[in-house]
């Protein structure tokens, strides 16, 4: 299946950033750690769509999210761009956990040892010169 899709990375003033663990039945990457977002409606530009699943997978309304990169996706039959955003988060108080099993803040290299798809440790490592 190809679908495009937008990603945030939000990270703190200890430069941790928050990912979510995906669960066990969830249709692409179950029971792997990854970034929030989801697919780019139809007429919706990728920061729009950032913004909106930022908001509805976070409680959280983006600022200024800036453009990281824009990679492409091949992971066991599903494929697309993901066009990856990042922003400081400025008030965690107001952060709900609405989709996946858990959550939490990491320091990059703590990230890279979880269990995440291959694509991401490349994220995580153009990331780690940006915040």
């Amino acid at each position: 299946m190809k679908r495009d899709s937008t990603l945030i990375i939000l990270f703190d003033e200890e430069k941790k950033i928050l990912l979510q663990h995906r669960t066990k039945d969830a249709r692409i990457m179950p029971d792997h750690w990854s970034f929030f977002g989801g697919a780019i409606e139809k007429g919706e530009t990728p920061e729009d769509a950032v913004k909106r699943e930022t908001l509805e997978e976070l409680n959280y309304k983006l600022k200024n999210p800036k453009l990281l990169m824009t990679q492409e996706l091949h992971w066991k039959g599903h494929e697309g761009k993901n066009h990856i955003y990042f922003e400081k988060c400025e008030d965690k108080s107001g952060l709900k956990l609405k989709e996946g099993q858990d959550w939490s803040w990491f320091k990059i290299e703590d990230a890279k040892k979880l269990k995440i798809v291959v694509q991401f440790k490349e994220v995580l490592d153009c990331l780690k010169d940006k915040i």
